[in-house]
């Protein structure tokens, strides 16, 4: 414990035992002055802060300045039962000060003081503390919300999501604590007066019962003690009830108080300085009226009301001119440009009409759906997905959207207003009313519905989809479609780094001794592009860390990879033990691999153009009578001729799945459900 953590600890104890034993009248005034002191330095912090959080120590403040006023009204009670309240200075000084020559008048005043500690500040008090505490924990969740809404969109960082979140959870912490500490000065306050009231009964019953005074005497003695004894505590509690009223009711403003109350009250409206000047010179004529007085504010207000008319005219002329010169200097800039290049990696742009889908405050969820689907595809392909731009775009129709990777539009598609989307997944038993259309991101026939339709729909085996699952599922798709080509060195490099946490010896061996972080994200990207998971980053690295040495070929170590993860793959695409495929006659295998042509820049596939499309037109006849019964179409050949077919059909048949035997495991039985010749 340092020094400063002791001394508050011995203070404590201090005031605690005070309760207890009797405390000298001289340490009574040096404990009554710190007292008032602290309750001004509290007070006027209070006035300099600039928000709440700046004095979050004030609830526990308020325990222990409670507990500090309490314990000194129980050692002035002491003295002044005893008849020794005279020598605590301080007491008798406020007691004579207050009373003075007349005990009724000075009582009353004490009581009016009372009046006003407990009813007006102190009950303010705690009710702005109460409210205040209610709005801001309901007011949570939606911060919560709007900080991820913002982490998303890209306009705050990680760092300062993490910053506004441990922010608002301590507002909550404060004010939730404010609202119980605020019972303390309403106790205080009811405690005080019930002191002051037995101090004097008390008092004038053992001066006059057991001392033998006179009983004027007594009633001004001890009358005089006792509200000496109730300012010396009612006033630095005054002041700390009005501390807490000003923590608890501090806007959120960047200045100090003083700043804001002088800035807001006088200088931003000049004309409300006329005005009230103009009211006091008519009052001023009014007969019996303090003509003196009222004219001379009534100047003053004119004169102050002239002089910020003058300086907010010099202000606005200053800011005239530095808003010219910023914009010529911004135009300078050459960061301008550069902040024009800057290309968001996935942006989605809608039309006016699907605005209330994506804005929280009119129950839109598409902000949380996107955040989920970022997590969703972290988990399903590996990757860190970029953060997803959403923004208006009034050229676009009212409930029409577009997709945009890189800044190209890579799809779009056309909602309609107050309607469900019903997909027809090939099993429907009815058939039902509705505008057909497709859906948007797999091409399946569908029909927009109205809502009362829903359960007629499900009924007859639709699948019914509300407007933001259609936008949801579409963008999955799109980046499913282009995480290839989302995948940065950047983003490599992160999941490099966190594979190295747990498996240094791998990444230290593989890079940068055996391959580049480059050459691993082209790996990566072959992968991607045909929808095999990069999460399992520690086989596809201790692979690339085997037949690095051998190959630089980064398609051949694609290869490698994929027969790594065979247990993967024949999981992903096997139902069962058995697999049904497309196999390639051995001619056709043959025939490509001697097709194939290395070069220093790589390899590629040397075919003539009628084979290619003899080729083509073979394998779009079987993938038809597929396509017919649902079967998913997937082609198994041998492993050398797999990336060239590969890129041969990839075009024509994206979704074609093209495996090698090597890929499979050794228990699944293959069955042949076509076989592609020329």
């Amino acid at each position: 414990m340092n020094l400063k953590g002791a001394t508050f600890s011995v203070f404590a104890i201090v005031i605690v035992l005070s309760m207890i034993l009797p405390v000298p009248p001289s340490l009574l005034d040096v404990l009554i002055a710190i007292n008032l002191s602290l309750a001004l330095v509290i007070f006027l912090n209070s006035i300099n802060i600039k928000e709440s959080l700046d004095f979050s120590v004030f609830p526990s403040l308020l325990l222990f300045t409670t507990l500090l006023r309490l314990a000194l009204n129980i050692s002035t009670t002491r003295q002044i039962l005893t008849g020794q309240g005279e020598n605590v200075r301080i007491v008798y000084t406020f007691g004579n000060f207050v009373i003075g020559s007349n005990i009724v008048v000075g009582v009353i005043i004490f009581f009016i003081i009372i009046i006003v500690q407990f009813i007006v500040i102190t009950k303010g008090a705690e009710r702005v503390s109460e409210v205040a505490a209610r709005f801001t924990l309901d007011a949570m969740p939606g911060k919560q919300m709007a900080v991820d809404a913002d982490l998303n969109a890209g306009i705050i960082t990680e760092e300062e999501a993490r910053e506004r979140r441990k922010k608002i959870q301590k507002e909550a912490d404060f004010y939730g604590a404010m609202d119980g500490a605020s019972k303390f000065v309403k106790g205080d306050a009811i405690a005080a007066i019930l002191i002051t009231f037995i101090n004097a009964l008390g008092g004038l019953i053992i001066g006059v019962a057991m001392r033998g005074e006179d009983v004027t005497e007594a009633i001004q003695k001890y009358l005089l003690l006792s509200v000496g004894d109730g300012i010396a505590a009612q006033i630095p509690a005054l002041l700390i009830s009005t501390a807490t009223g000003i923590v608890v009711t501090k806007a959120a403003d960047e200045s100090k108080l003083s700043e804001s109350l002088i800035k807001q009250l006088f200088e931003f409206h000049p004309k409300v300085l006329y005005t009230v000047g103009g009211i006091l010179a008519v009052l001023a004529l009014i007969p019996t009226m303090p003509k003196i007085s009222l004219f001379f504010i009534s100047g003053s207000m004119i004169a102050m009301g002239f002089k910020m008319s003058s300086s907010l005219k010099k202000i606005e002329s200053i800011e005239d001119r530095q808003i010219e010169q910023k914009e010529v200097e911004e135009l300078r800039k050459p960061e301008n440009v550069v902040n024009l290049l800057y290309v968001d990696p996935i942006e989605v742009e809608f039309g006016y009409g699907i605005i209330p889908l994506a804005d929280k405050d009119q129950g839109g969820d598409l902000l949380e759906r996107v955040v989920m689907i970022r997590r969703q595809l972290a988990l399903e392909l590996g990757i860190i997905v970029p953060t997803i731009r959403l923004r208006d775009n009034m050229a676009l129709k009212p409930y029409e959207y577009r997709i945009n990777i890189k800044g190209v539009e890579v799809a779009r598609a056309e909602l309609m207003s107050d309607s469900l989307l019903a997909i027809n997944p090939g099993f429907v038993i009815e058939q039902i009313e509705g505008i057909p259309t497709k859906e948007p991101a797999f091409g399946l026939d569908a029909l927009w519905i109205s809502s009362s339709l829903k359960e007629k729909a499900e009924m007859a085996g639709y699948t019914v989809v509300d407007l933001p699952s259609v936008i949801a599922t579409h963008l999955t798709e799109i980046i499913r479609r282009y995480a290839h080509e989302l995948l940065t060195r950047q983003d490599v490099q992160k999941l490099i780094d966190n594979v190295k946490e747990v498996n240094p010896v791998v990444v230290d061996e593989l890079i940068p001794k055996l391959m580049t972080v480059g050459e691993v994200q082209k790996v990566l990207a072959n992968l991607l592009k045909e929808r095999i998971s990069i999460r399992d980053m520690v086989t596809i690295l201790e692979t690339l860390a085997d037949w690095a040495p051998t190959t630089k070929d980064t398609d051949i170590l694609t290869e490698y990879v994929r027969q790594a993860m065979a247990r993967y793959i024949t999981k992903k695409y096997v139902s069962g033990d058995v697999l049904e495929a497309i196999t390639l006659s051995p001619e056709v295998e043959e025939k490509i691999m001697n097709s194939i042509q290395k070069t220093e820049q790589g390899s590629f596939l040397n075919l003539p153009p009628d084979y290619i499309q003899k080729l083509i037109n073979n394998l779009s006849n079987i993938l038809e009578k597929l396509v017919s019964v649902s079967a998913q179409p997937i082609v198994i050949c041998s492993p050398i001729v797999r990336l060239y077919f590969r890129r041969l059909i990839e075009n024509i048949f994206p979704d074609v799945v093209v495996l090698s035997y090597n890929e499979i495991l050794s228990g699944v039985q293959i069955k042949t459900v076509g076989m592609v010749e020329v």
